[in-house]
């Protein structure tokens, strides 16, 4: 609810150009609607699952992009950070 209500808040006030929603989360279509018709605003739904977009998200969108693991690997600190000499290391599984 706090990401819906900030999405149409900030369109509203003018504080985008573009948004960019990380969810799959069904219940988000509606305000993606709105700021994309009444608000003429695009909308791009970044969907984090391997699988597809909730349908409504998709239909209500702006345009769709995946996020797939490869994006997520490029998208990560090295391993290890060092700080103050100290080291901090990323989980194996990462």
């Amino acid at each position: 609810m706090n990401l819906a209500v900030h999405l149409v808040h900030d369109a509203w006030a003018g504080k985008f150009d573009v948004a960019a929603v990380i969810s799959n989360d069904s219940d988000l279509e509606s305000p993606i609607r709105i700021v994309k018709e009444e608000l003429r605003k695009p909308v791009g739904l970044l969907c984090p699952h391997d699988g597809h977009p909730a349908p409504q998200l998709k239909r209500a969108a702006t345009f769709v992009r995946h996020i797939r693991d490869h994006h997520l690997r490029a998208s990560q600190f090295p391993d290890p950070i060092s700080h103050d000499g100290r080291h901090i290391l990323k989980p194996p599984d990462w």
